[in-house]
C-alpha cells in the first residue's frame, strides 16, 4: 500500500501518463470509473506550458486538473535528454531549447525540485540523465555518476513536507553499474526508488536480468518503481521481480492508434477481420466500450477518423490494464500469483520482438522530430 497526502493506493499499481495535466481523451471522473488510483504528470511539459507559476497561482496541479487523487511528477529529465541536438548536458545541468517555441532554458537539479514543489505532486523524482540503449559502458557510467551527483543536489534542495522524493537507479544493461547505483541511491535513504534506463529497446530478457540484479538491493519496505513499462506481459513478469509501481503512455498511445488489448494478445482494430465483428473487442472486458459497442463499430470509427474512436479505444485499453493490476493484486493476496503468472504468460501472445523494437525506435525518433510528419506511430 502506498500512502500519500491525497489518499492511499494499493500496490502493485500502474500510473497512466497525463504528461500535460491530462490523460489524453479521458476526464478525471472517467479515470476513477476505470479504476485509476494515481496518475503521472510531466514536469518538462507543464514547465513550458502553461508554466509552473500559472499552475501554482491556480491552486496547484491537483486543483488545476481537477484530480483529487495522488499524482507523481517526473523530473523532465527524460524529455530533455530525448531532445537530441536541442540540448547540451554538463554536471551543472541541461541546457535545452523548448520544442514548443525554441526558447532556451537551463534545467538544474535544484530547478527540477523547485518546479515539482510548486506543482504540488505527492511523489516527485530526482533529475537524472537517461542515456540511450546501446551506449558504451563508459558513457553509461558517466551518466550514472552525474545522476548520482544530481540526486544529492535534489535531496539537499527538497524542502516541501508531505511530498516524497524518489531516487532513480541507473546503469544501463551493465549489472556491475546497476549494483553500484542501487548501493549509492539507497545510502541516501530516500522514501522510494525508481529503476530508470530500461525498456529503451533492449531485449525483454535483458531487462528482466537487470531487474533481478537491482530490485533485491532496494528496500522491501519502500516502493520500487519501474519507469516507462506498460505492456501486459511486462507488468506481470516485473511484478514477479518485486516491482511495486509502473507508468507508461503505451495503453493510451496504442488506443489512439487503433491498437487494443485482449486477454490473449494485442490487435489492430483497423484490420479487415473486425469490419463485421458483432461482439465487443474483448468479451471478458467490463469497460464502457465493450459493454456498449461492437468491434465493427470501433473499426468503422477509426476508418472514418471519428474522434470518438480514440476515446473508446483508450477507455478500453486503460480499463484492461487496470483490471490486470486488480487481478495481480488479488492473486498476491490469496497466494495464487505464481499460478496466475504462469497462466497469463502461457495464454498471452506478446507483440513480436522485432516489431516491438522497431515501434520503440519510431517512438523515440518521434520525440526528437525525426519521423515524417504524417507517420503513424503504433
Amino acid at each position: 500500500m502506498l500512502t500519500t497526502p491525497h489518499g492511499t493506493v494499493p500496490t502493485p499499481v500502474f500510473l497512466p501518463v497525463g504528461s500535460q495535466g491530462t490523460v489524453k481523451t479521458l476526464t478525471p471522473d472517467e479515470l476513477k470509473l476505470l479504476g485509476v488510483g494515481m496518475i503521472l504528470a510531466n514536469t518538462y511539459h507543464l514547465y513550458l506550458r502553461p508554466g509552473v507559476e500559472t499552475i501554482s497561482k491556480l491552486g496547484g496541479l491537483h486543483r488545476f486538473m481537477s484530480w483529487d487523487g495522488p499524482i507523481l511528477t517526473d523530473s523532465g529529465g527524460f524529455q530533455v535528454f530525448s531532445l537530441g541536438h536541442l540540448r547540451r548536458i554538463s554536471d551543472e545541468g541541461a541546457l535545452f531549447r523548448s520544442h514548443v517555441d525554441g526558447s532556451e532554458h537551463f534545467l538544474t537539479p535544484e530547478l527540477a525540485i523547485e518546479v515539482q514543489e510548486q506543482l504540488g505532486a505527492d511523489i516527485i523524482m530526482v533529475l537524472d540523465e537517461c542515456p540511450p540503449y546501446g551506449d558504451s559502458m563508459e558513457s553509461i557510467r558517466r551518466a550514472m555518476e552525474r545522476s548520482h551527483l544530481w540526486a544529492e543536489r535534489c535531496q539537499r534542495r527538497h524542502k516541501r513536507k508531505g511530498q516524497a522524493l524518489f531516487g532513480i537507479v541507473h546503469g544501463g544493461t551493465f549489472a556491475e553499474l546497476r549494483r553500484h547505483s542501487a548501493d549509492f541511491l539507497t545510502s541516501l535513504d530516500l522514501p522510494g526508488y525508481a529503476i530508470g534506463g530500461l525498456s529503451l529497446g533492449e531485449p525483454k530478457e535483458l531487462m528482466h536480468d537487470m531487474l533481478d540484479e537491482t530490485v533485491p538491493l532496494l528496500s522491501e519496505d519502500k516502493p520500487r518503481y519501474l519507469m516507462g513499462v506498460g505492456s501486459p506481459e511486462d507488468l506481470v513478469e516485473c511484478v514477479s521481480c518485486g516491482v511495486d509501481m509502473f507508468d507508461s503512455a503505451l495503453p493510451t498511445r496504442l488506443g489512439r492508434n487503433g491498437a487494443v488489448f485482449t486477454r490473449h494478445r494485442r490487435y489492430n482494430i483497423g484490420n479487415a477481420r473486425f469490419k463485421t465483428k458483432k461482439g465487443p473487442i474483448d468479451p471478458d472486458c467490463d469497460c464502457y466500450t465493450c459493454r456498449n459497442f461492437s468491434a465493427a463499430y470501433i473499426h468503422h470509427l477509426f476508418k472514418a477518423q471519428e474522434l470518438l474512436a480514440y476515446r473508446l479505444a483508450t477507455i478500453h485499453n486503460v480499463r484492461f490494464i487496470m483490471r490486470l493490476m486488480e487481478q495481480i493484486r488479488c492473486s498476491i493476496l490469496d497466494g495464487t500469483f505464481s499460478t496466475f503468472r504462469e497462466d497469463f504468460i502461457q495464454n498471452y501472445q506478446p507483440t513480436d520482438a522485432g516489431i516491438r523494437v522497431e515501434q520503440k525506435k519510431k517512438w523515440l525518433n518521434a520525440r526528437q522530430g525525426k519521423h515524417p510528419q504524417n507517420e503513424v506511430i503504433y
